[in-house]
C-alpha cells in the first residue's frame, strides 16, 4: 500500500537486502517455559490448557518477550515482528470458550457472532496486541539509538484457526463455521490495536486462505479509510506473505503463486513473499516464480527444513544450512527481505544476516516510481 511519500524500509530495499526475524515460537521453547509460567496469576483458573498460546507470554512473561527482541535485533534483523501472530478474538476463543462440539452442538456463525460481540475476548485481544507492539517498539528503538541504524516493527497478522473457503462438514460443502464480515471484524480489531501500540508495517502473514488474508487486507482498508489515516497521509505500509505447499499453491485455498499475487497486488503492499510452510529447498521455484511476476519487494522467510522432533530446534536445518539457501537466493537475485519462519532462532537470523551482507538485493520495479511521476504530472496541471 503506497503512500505519496516514500517509507523509510523502502530506501532500505532499494540499496539492500533487509532481514527480518526468525520465529518466536521456536525461540520461546528455548526458554523452559511451563503451563504455570505463562498462567502467571493473571490466568491461573483457566480451564482449558494455555501452553499453546504463545501471544500470552506478551502479558505473562514479557521480559522473556523483550528478550527475544532483543536477541533478534542484536543478530541482524531490521524488522522484528510483533508477538500476535493468533491475537484476535477468533483465536483467542479456541482457549477461553468451550467448544460446543464437546457438547454434541458445533461451531458456525451465530457461535462466532458470540464471540465477536464478546468483551472479554475483544478486551484480551485489544492487550495482546497493543502492548506485544509497545514491547517491540520499546526494543526496537532502544537498539536503534545505541547503534544507529533504523530498525522497524511489523505487525504480525496470523491466518485464523478457521477457513472462509473450506467447509469442515464433508456432507454440507456450503457450510462455513463463519462469515466474511466476522473474520474481518476480527481483523479490524487486531489492526487498530496494533496500530496504537505503534507499529510501522503491517504483515499479513502465512496465508493458508486466501479469502481470509482478503478479509485481513480489507480489515486494513477500512480501517486506514474509517480511522482519517488515508486523509492524514498517515497509512502503514503492508506486507504480506503466503504459505504454499509442494506443488506452489495455498494450502487450503489451493491458489498459485501467480493466482495469489493477483489476488493481493490491487492492495500495493511494500512487499510480497513466501514463509513458513515449506523448507528453503522446496521454496526455490514457487519463489523465483513470483519474483518473476510481482512488481514489489519480495520477501522469504522459510522454515528451517522439515520438522525433526530429534533436533534442538525442532526442525532440520541449522543457521550455517539457513544460511546458504538464503544466500543463494539473494545471488540469484530474488529477494528483497529474508529472514526465517519455524525452527529458525536468533543464530539462524545471525547467520542468515552474516551470508547476506554485501549482497545486492532484487532490482525492484516497484509502482513507487510510477506514483512519484503520476504525483509530479498532477501538480503540474
Amino acid at each position: 500500500m503506497t503512500t505519496a511519500h516514500q517509507h523509510p524500509l523502502q530506501k532500505i530495499l532499494e540499496s539492500r537486502i533487509a532481514i527480518i526475524d526468525g520465529a518466536m515460537g521456536t525461540t520461546i521453547r528455548t526458554y523452559g517455559m511451563t503451563e504455570a509460567d505463562i498462567r502467571g496469576e493473571r490466568f491461573r483458573n483457566a480451564t482449558k490448557d494455555l501452553k499453546n498460546n504463545g501471544d500470552l507470554f506478551s502479558l505473562t512473561q514479557p521480559q522473556m518477550i523483550g528478550d527475544i527482541h532483543r536477541r533478534f535485533l542484536e543478530a541482524g534483523a531490521d524488522i522484528i515482528e510483533t508477538n500476535t501472530f493468533g491475537a484476535t478474538s477468533i483465536t483467542q476463543s479456541e482457549f477461553f470458550v468451550d467448544d460446543p462440539r464437546e457438547h454434541g452442538g458445533r461451531k458456525d456463525p451465530a457461535f462466532y457472532q458470540k464471540v465477536i460481540d464478546d468483551d472479554f475476548l475483544n478486551k484480551l485481544a485489544w492487550e495482546i496486541n497493543e502492548q506485544s507492539a509497545r514491547q517491540c517498539r520499546e526494543w526496537a528503538d532502544r537498539v536503534a539509538n545505541q547503534t544507529g541504524r533504523q530498525r522497524f516493527v511489523a505487525g504480525a497478522i496470523g491466518p485464523l484457526t478457521v477457513s472462509l473457503s473450506n467447509s469442515p462438514d464433508a456432507d454440507d460443502a456450503g457450510f462455513r463455521v463463519v462469515t466474511f464480515d466476522q473474520v474481518k471484524a476480527a481483523y479490524a480489531h487486531q489492526v487498530r490495536a496494533l496500530i496504537a501500540g505503534g507499529v510501522d508495517l503491517l504483515l499479513v502473514e502465512t496465508i493458508f486462505d486466501s479469502l481470509n488474508a482478503k478479509a485481513a487486507l480489507v480489515a486494513i482498508r477500512e480501517v486506514f479509510d474509517q480511522d482519517g489515516l488515508a486523509a492524514k497521509n498517515k497509512e502503514l505500509p503492508v506486507m504480506i506473505s503466503a504459505a504454499v505447499g509442494r506443488g506452489g499453491e495455498t494450502l487450503i485455498s489451493a491458489q498459485t503463486t501467480e493466482a495469489f499475487w493477483n489476488a493481493v497486488k490491487h492492495m500495493k503492499p511494500l512487499s510480497v513473499g513466501l514463509n513458513c510452510s515449506l523448507g528453503p529447498d522446496l521454496m526455490y521455484p514457487f519463489l523465483s516464480e513470483l519474483s518473476e511476476k510481482a512488481d514489489v519487494a519480495i520477501s522469504c522467510y522459510p522454515n528451517a527444513g522439515l520438522p525433526n522432533p530429534l533436533s534442538e530446534t525442532g526442525f532440520d536445518l541449522g543457521p550455517a544450512d539457513m544460511a546458504r539457501y538464503l544466500g543463494d537466493f539473494a545471488r540469484a537475485g530474488l529477494i528483497n527481505i529474508a529472514g526465517g519462519c519455524c525452527g529458525n532462532t536468533p543464530e539462524h537470523i545471525a547467520a542468515i544476516a552474516k551470508a547476506l551482507e554485501g549482497l545486492p538485493p532484487r532490482k525492484l520495479e516497484t509502482a513507487y516510481a510510477v506514483e512519484a511521476y503520476a504525483l509530479q504530472g498532477e501538480s503540474g496541471r
